[in-house]
């Protein structure tokens, strides 16, 4: 089943059984990715859409950073639990360990130990990555590799 399928049946769901927490992060989904098929002119594929995904598990992780700043326990907890949600809906991350060998191998790719090649590294990684990592985290490792 592909992600869309997979969204249009857990939305379904959600109507049915009326839990309105999945059925909002749900259509929060549906909405981005239609959005992006709207600029994109065509469907996307299952990658895409973990994209989109992955984009606003980013912007939930800040979210809850910038709640936990103003102690606002109540939105917090409000989102996590959509995290958990979209999380649910992301391949499975990829262990450290083999993002640290697809790290150096980028970097031999490349041919380079300098910070100033690091977009083109980052580059590298991301596109073997494919989704199962999350930019930031690959940013510090990338980092850590360089120094």
């Amino acid at each position: 089943m592909s992600v869309s399928e997979r969204l249009s049946e857990d939305l379904k769901k959600a109507m049915k059984s009326g839990d309105k927490e999945a059925l909002s992060v749900v259509r929060m989904v549906k909405a981005s990715v239609k959005n992006k098929e709207i600029d994109k002119g065509a469907a996307l594929s299952d990658d895409e859409i973990s994209g989109v995904i992955l984009t606003l598990v980013r912007q939930g992780k800040d979210s809850l950073e910038q709640f936990s700043k103003a102690g606002r326990q109540d939105l917090v907890l409000k989102e996590e639990r959509e995290l958990k949600v979209l999380q649910s809906y992301l391949p499975p991350q990829m262990p450290e360990e083999e993002l640290t060998g697809i790290i150096k191998d980028a970097i031999a790719e490349v041919g380079s130990n300098s910070q100033k090649d690091m977009g083109r590294i980052m580059k590298v990684v991301l596109s073997k990555a494919k989704g199962r990592v999350d930019g930031k985290i690959v940013s510090e490792m990338v980092k850590k590799e360089l120094v």
